[in-house]
């Protein structure tokens, strides 16, 4: 049986942009997190499990300072996952901070995605945690933002991120891939990893990249999808 470590590998391997093609392939939502850059972890890619977390703007005082948001997800994540902050592409205050990297970093997390601001980013880069936010901003969530919950389904980017969904960033971006179909998603994906190394391999003893890209190419994901 495969492991997750073994699976976060292979998805690392085709990267990206071949997720997002067999994601097409195999008839399903893009799943590709466009709006999110990388701040810290250098070129470091990711692949994990996700592990959610949804916040809102704080309407009034809290009666009880309670936990700080994400850290219960922190505490429950296991060696390995991604957590997904939810924040609405919130930029005025930050959905993420320092002391959480370090949580995360000693927790042996994968990496972090924030739909919204983060803060504290040298504390992440020094760490080499990879994270993904808009964009940084020194301004806190306490007493802006509280959290809803955890480990739920939420939305980052327009995109439906579920628990245990794969969650796979490079620097071409971010691609959700659900669960339940990560099997399929991941051989379709090597399949068409396989098929564009040999048009690379082509390129390179010589032949014209028109005649590389031709017909062949812009039919390659639906011959697949007939293979598949």
């Amino acid at each position: 049986m495969i492991t997750a470590q073994d699976l976060a590998g292979r998805l690392l391997a085709v990267g990206t942009p071949t997720l997002s093609d067999a994601l097409d392939q195999a008839g399903l939502p893009a799943g590709a997190v466009t709006a999110l850059r990388r701040l810290a972890g250098g070129d470091r890619p990711v692949a994990g499990r996700a592990v959610t977390v949804e916040l809102g703007r704080l309407a009034a005082a809290p009666t009880s300072p309670g936990s700080h948001l994400g850290t219960a997800a922190v505490v429950h994540a296991e060696p390995g996952d991604v957590v997904v902050v939810a924040h609405g592409g919130r930029m005025d205050c930050a959905g993420w901070g320092g002391i959480l990297s370090t949580a995360a970093h000693h927790r042996g997390l994968a990496g972090v995605v924030v739909d919204g601001a983060a803060r504290d980013v040298d504390e992440a880069a020094a760490l080499g945690l990879p994270l993904y936010a808009r964009t940084g901003t020194p301004v806190t969530a306490r007493g802006r933002a509280v959290e809803v919950g955890w480990g739920g389904p939420v939305t980052v980017d327009g995109v439906a991120v579920a628990p245990r969904d794969w969650v796979v960033a490079d620097a071409s971006g971010i691609v959700v891939v659900p669960a339940a179909a990560v099997a399929d998603v991941l051989e379709r994906a090597e399949r068409i990893a396989a098929v564009e190394a040999r048009l690379v391999e082509e390129v390179r003893r010589g032949r014209p990249v028109d005649e590389v890209m031709d017909s062949r190419y812009e039919l390659m994901l639906a011959a697949s999808r007939e293979r598949a």
